[in-house]
């Protein structure tokens, strides 16, 4: 019988078989793609490195960059140009820059949001009222994050700040989001001050004691793959791989049965790091309430295309990280990144990349071809940018159902999960659908399962 299987070999799962490794225990990853690594996978074409899922991690969550260092890659770690950061959001048809001094969608200092065009009179009025707001008046339950926001700062801000910002990041509603989930450091800041920029003005100062003014986002220098081919290196023997579906858990003996699509493994720990609607199909025959728990927890697709173009005949100036679409004005295309300018040794000199997601809980664009969705792309670039300029190279990677929702009241669902999970020990889960997406805390849960399973031998 085998110590552990891990069904997942993205970041969660070889983070978990790592820190197994280190504390003497073998595991045996059960992966369906022919490569691991989940949606981290960096590529390169003329020079160029081309990112298919995330391109950086937070820097502000410790995790990873405590991973990265562990593995010997510290010196490969850069940060993202914050001098150079921008981001635009579009406004009837207009690239528009999001005020100076947002923490995401709360406003820190003044001028910049008295002068931006982004928003109207009204909205900068309420935003500076917001600021006299006292604690006491917060709803204890769960409210989405559109409600949240618009309660402090009204609905224009959700549509031209919240909705594109999370878009980008989560792919998701607002009006649908948890807010208690999504920005849980917001509540615990209505609650303390009442007003969110008076209380991100005050953390903000703490921090700056603290740290100084480090980068919001960083990465390595050879992009995010190489975290996850160091991982497998340092794992070594510890790991074996096997390309393979897993199909169901099973009780069997003192552990658990895994029913591959050849085979199966027996095993006295079974970690599921693969997405919330995957693991509850596997779990279904151990147990069909957590099964249906772990359904529940939406996903949303996205697709990231990447267009490489020669800089000589490029026709746009490259100013910022890039761009948000809000869904009033969007069609297909939510968000962009100037590659080169968010992160340097990215771009040689003479090329310029931009990087493009689409993405929601519709699917109709996974069905579609590479050519036709990089016209697509390219017909909503010369909208948006003015780009006429015939792109060199392109790259399309598709992620059905890769982004795990954390909707309303998506706390109860996981605390509810986790009950269940208490009468099948020796099944752990992690991943991004139920403690933080980024990569940072896929890293953070998979140490803790290992230590977790270390502990209990």
């Amino acid at each position: 019988m085998r110590a552990v299987v891990i069904i997942g070999g993205g970041v969660s799962g070889l983070s978990t078989a790592y820190h197994l490794s280190k504390a003497g225990i073998p595991s045996t990853i059960v992966e369906r793609r022919p490569y691991l690594g989940g949606v981290v996978r960096t590529d390169s074409a003329h020079g160029c490195l081309l990112e298919a899922g995330p391109d950086s991690f937070l820097a502000a969550k410790p995790w990873a960059l405590e991973l990265i260092r562990e593995l010997g890659l510290a010196g490969e770690v850069i940060g993202s140009n914050d001098e150079l950061r921008v981001t635009y959001v579009v406004k009837d048809g207009k690239l528009l820059p999001m005020p100076d001094g947002l923490m995401l969608m709360v406003p820190t200092r003044i001028l910049p949001m008295v002068s931006t065009r982004l928003l109207g009179w009204p909205t900068k009025f309420r935003m500076g009222w917001e600021v006299f707001r006292r604690p006491g008046n917060a709803p204890s339950e769960d409210r989405s994050v559109a409600d949240f926001i618009r309660d402090h700062y009204g609905e224009e801000a959700v549509d031209y700040l919240a909705e594109p910002l999370l878009a980008g990041v989560y792919g998701g509603d607002p009006e649908k989001l948890s807010v208690a989930s999504v920005l849980n450091r917001f509540v615990e800041l209505e609650e303390k001050y009442g007003s969110l920029s008076r209380g991100v003005l005050a953390e903000r100062r703490k921090m700056r004691r603290k740290e100084g003014n480090p980068p919001l986002f960083q990465t390595l220098r050879g992009g995010l793959g190489k975290l996850i081919n160091t991982l497998v290196s340092a794992a070594g023997h510890s790991i074996n791989v096997i390309e393979a579906d897993a199909l169901a858990v099973e009780r069997h003996a003192d552990g658990y049965r895994v029913v591959l699509s050849d085979g199966s493994l027996d095993a006295r720990h079974v970690i599921l790091a693969c997405q919330a609607h995957e693991a509850g199909e596997v779990i279904r025959p151990l147990d069909n309430p957590l099964a249906d728990l772990l359904a529940a927890i939406p996903y949303n697709s996205s697709i990231t295309i990447s267009l490489g173009y020669a800089k000589s005949t490029f026709d746009c100036r490259l100013n910022g990280f890039g761009f948000l679409v809000p869904k009033r004005e969007r069609k297909r295309v939510m968000a962009g990144t100037w590659v080169g300018t968010k992160f340097a040794h990215r771009v040689p000199e003479d090329k310029v990349v931009l990087r493009c997601f689409l993405g929601g809980d519709s699917n109709a664009s996974l069905q579609e071809g590479d050519d036709a969705l990089v016209e697509t792309v390219r017909e909503e670039l010369r909208e948006i940018l003015g780009v006429h300029s015939q792109p060199m190279f392109w790259r399309v990677a598709r992620w059905p159902r890769s982004m795990a929702q954390y909707t309303v009241g998506h706390q109860k669902r996981v605390e509810e999960i986790e009950a269940r999970l208490s009468g099948t020990p020796g099944v752990h889960l992690v991943g991004n659908a139920y403690y933080g997406i980024g990569v940072p805390d896929c890293v953070r849960m998979g140490k803790q399962v290992a230590e977790r399973i270390a502990t209990s031998r």
